[in-house]
Parts: C-alpha cells; sequence; structure tokens
C-alpha cells in the first residue's frame, strides 16, 4: 500500500530556536521552510496529495495558499514548489470535494481541473467529484431500496459520473501525461459497486473510492468486499482519507493499493490523549501554553482571575524544568510539581499528572532513532505551538509509515492507527 500525505501548509521553520523561540530575519515561509521530505532521510510517505481547491479555493474565496503562493505553485510546477529531489516521491492530485460538500454542484469543470493537473506536472489526477453526505447499508436489501435513495444523492452520483466522463475525455484528447484516476462515489455497497462498474466501462483502471471517512470501519470493509466483486483485473482502488492501518492487509485484499490521510499528523494537535506515536503505544504531550497566545488563558487573565506576570513565571519554570530534566539534571517529581502548578492556572479541568508522568519517565523520544526527537529532544514531546506541534507531527508520520513499510499490525494499546 502507498501512502499519499495531503498537502495543508504543513512545513517547520528550520531557524526556529527552541531556547530563545526566536527565528531567522532572513527566512521566507514555504520557501525555506522544510516539508516532511525535507526533514527525513527518507520520506515519510510515498507521495503528496494536493487539492486544487487547497491551492486556489472556492466560491469567490481564497485556499490556504497565500496569492504569491499559488503565483509561484502556478508557474514553476508542483515539483518545484514543494522541492521535491527524489523522484521516486509522486505527487496525486485532487478537488478537494469536502471544500464544496454544502454547494449544489463543484466549482470546478473537468477540462480546467485537467489542465490544472497538467500543466502543474502531477504524476497522477483524480477526476471532479461531489460527495454524498449518507450512507444507508440497508437500502441495498430494502424491497423499495431505490425508491428510498434521496433524490440529491442520485444526483450527486450522477453528477460525478459524467465528470468523470468528460475528464477521461479532455485527458485523451490532449494527450496529458498524467495517470487519471475516476471517483467513486455512493450511499451503499451496491452504489459504489455501480459506481465502479460505471467507471470501468469509461476506461479507468485506477479509482478513488471518496466520500467515506465518515464511515465505520466496517461498514468501509463491506463496501471494499462488495466492490471488489466488480473489479476487473487490471483495476486497482485509492481510499480517500481512510488510514486504518489495522485493516490495510484486508483493503489490499479488495484491490487497493493506496491510500492518503493526515491522521498522524493531527493527531499531534489535535487529539486529547494521543499526540506522540510509538510503536506500541501513544503518549500524551505535555501542555505548557504560551500566556501571550493561549486564548482561554488571556481571558482568564482580562477577567482578573489569573496574575500575567505569575503565569509567566510559572511558563517559564515549566520550560527551564523540562529542559534540565532532558539533561538529566532535575528529578521527575520536581518537573511534575511545576507542571500541575502552571497546569491549575492555565486549565482547571483536570488533572493531567499522571498521563505526564507516564511520557516523562519513559522518556521515549530518547528511543526513537527519528531525526526529529534526535534534533530537539524533549521538545517533540512538549505541546506549545506549531513548530513543536507539527514536529511531533512529523515524527509521527515517521512512525505511522515505517509501521505500515514493514507490515507490522499495530499493538491493541495503540490507538495511533485509527482516524481522529
Amino acid at each position: 500500500m502507498r501512502f499519499f500525505f495531503p498537502d495543508s501548509q504543513d512545513f517547520v521553520d528550520g531557524s526556529f530556536d527552541f531556547v530563545t523561540e526566536g527565528r531567522s530575519e532572513n527566512r521566507t515561509r514555504q520557501r525555506d521552510d522544510l516539508y516532511p521530505h525535507h526533514v527525513f532521510r527518507q520520506p515519510p510517505y510515498d507521495g503528496l496529495l494536493v487539492s486544487k481547491a487547497v491551492v486556489d479555493g472556492v466560491g469567490g474565496g481564497t485556499g490556504k495558499y497565500s496569492a504569491a503562493q499559488r503565483r509561484r505553485f502556478l508557474c514553476v510546477g508542483v515539483r518545484e514548489y514543494f522541492r521535491i529531489q527524489d523522484p521516486g516521491l509522486r505527487v496525486m492530485g485532487d478537488c478537494g470535494a469536502f471544500t464544496y460538500v454544502r454547494e449544489e454542484k463543484p466549482p470546478f469543470t473537468a477540462e480546467a481541473v485537467a489542465g490544472f493537473y497538467a500543466d502543474c506536472g502531477f504524476d497522477y489526477g483524480l477526476s471532479v467529484d461531489h460527495v454524498i453526505l449518507g450512507f444507508k447499508a440497508e437500502y441495498d436489501t430494502h424491497l423499495h431500496g431505490l425508491d428510498l435513495v434521496p433524490k440529491e444523492w442520485r444526483a450527486r452520483q450522477e453528477l460525478t459520473l459524467r465528470l468523470a466522463e468528460d475528464f477521461l475525455h479532455v485527458h485523451r484528447a490532449r494527450e496529458y501525461g498524467f495517470t487519471p484516476i475516476g471517483v467513486a462515489q455512493g450511499w451503499s455497497p451496491d452504489s459504489y459497486a455501480h459506481a465502479v462498474a460505471e467507471l470501468q466501462k469509461m476506461g479507468y483502471h485506477y479509482i478513488a473510492l471518496g466520500g467515506m471517512v465518515p464511515l465505520k470501519t466496517k461498514e468501509i470493509l463491506l463496501t471494499m468486499e462488495r466492490v471488489s466483486e466488480e473489479r476487473q483485473k487490471d483495476t486497482s482502488f485509492h481510499l480517500l482519507g481512510i488510514t486504518r492501518c489495522e485493516n490495510v492487509a484486508k483493503f489490499q485484499s479488495y484491490g487497493a493499493v493506496s491510500f492518503d490521510s493526515t491522521s498522524p499528523l493531527r493527531k499531534a494537535f489535535k487529539d486529547d490523549l494521543h499526540n506522540y506515536y510509538a510503536p506500541t503505544r501513544t503518549y500524551s504531550a505535555v501542555r505548557v501554553p504560551q500566556v501571550d497566545k493561549n486564548p482561554k488563558l488571556l481571558r482568564r487573565i482580562v477577567a482578573g482571575l489569573v496574575n500575567q506576570s505569575e503565569a509567566c513565571r510559572l511558563e517559564r519554570d515549566c520550560l527551564l524544568s523540562l529542559a534540565k530534566y532532558d539533561r538529566g539534571e532535575t528529578t521527575l517529581d520536581a518537573v511534575l510539581e511545576r507542571l500541575r502548578a502552571y497546569e491549575l492556572v492555565h486549565d482547571c479541568s483536570g488533572d493531567r499528572t499522571d498521563r505526564y508522568r507516564e511520557v516523562l519517565a519513559d522518556q521515549p523520544w530518547k528511543k526513537c532513532p527519528c531525526e526529529v526527537c534526535r534534533s530537539i529532544g524533549i521538545h517533540v514531546v512538549i505541546f506549545r505551538g506549531a513548530e513543536r506541534n507539527r514536529r511531533r507531527g512529523f515524527h509521527n508520520l515517521y512512525v505511522f509509515y515505517n509501521a505500515l513499510v514493514r507490515g507490522r499490525r499495530p499493538a491493541q494499546t495503540a490507538d495511533w492507527s485509527t482516524e481522529l
């Protein structure tokens, strides 16, 4: 299974100083900053997935790219923009259907999307699709199941198939060099199987199964089993937004050869518990928020519930104590005492001392061979600002990808293979 990592402007500043928290005055974002494939000797993925909606925006708004970044992307192409030196690292493009899921129809034409992929040098390009907002497996067995399907669901599938046909026609007529991928959308196993059958009739040999991110694993497996019955020998599947690493072998048996997900990176700062991946388990990161940038703490300061100078002192004590602990110059209990004192100021909702004790006692960053843990040490488990949090996400990608490559099934106690 090939793993594609979706781009969402996830890069880090190589000049960032973890002691002073300062940066180089000459730093230019994106041009100088580092993507995961720059941080590690071996990229922690097989390729990147870039959405046209992220680059261009939808509905008249801007995407995640600034105007200057967008101009540069369109000018130099995808490989130079991401400074990809490894010829084995592939780039896949899609439309970012979830960004316009509430619209009546996609904001892009098949011709425009195909031209975008070709002009920017993508290796693979997905047809224009429209996500179906619902899943009802029981419609397949109900006597009047088709009559129960909302008209909008059927219209979205028909539109997605029509756009896929237009997309393939443009690709062939203009002899574009990227590999076309047809997108299948459905609301049940049988409806997905119908979409796959229609895409194969058009001539697609690589098909992406979309809209399944909200589904339970059981529903995904049921759908995969059904679409595999329609799969021709030379057809392969891509799973859009699906990780579920513990089921990779099953996915492969049904014809899946690739998938994409941001989950390993997002868990670094979106999950309440599972922030740092280890080979057989996860750990909570140690929260030391910035006094001047934490909304909850700032509200308490403005309300007069917290003294700002005292909060700054506690914040500084935590960082100094953690650095000393990493060097073996103070005890675990001394660190935990300072962390708890600051926690009572910035978050009174609970006590994370036991979770912090686990990660600090085990010191997993000292056992990890990845470039992030080797270079920044204990900072990788400190939940504080984008530079630490994103690097922890990069570390998670490293652990996740190595487990995938080696074919290891994660231990039952490890929760890092599931979606957020």
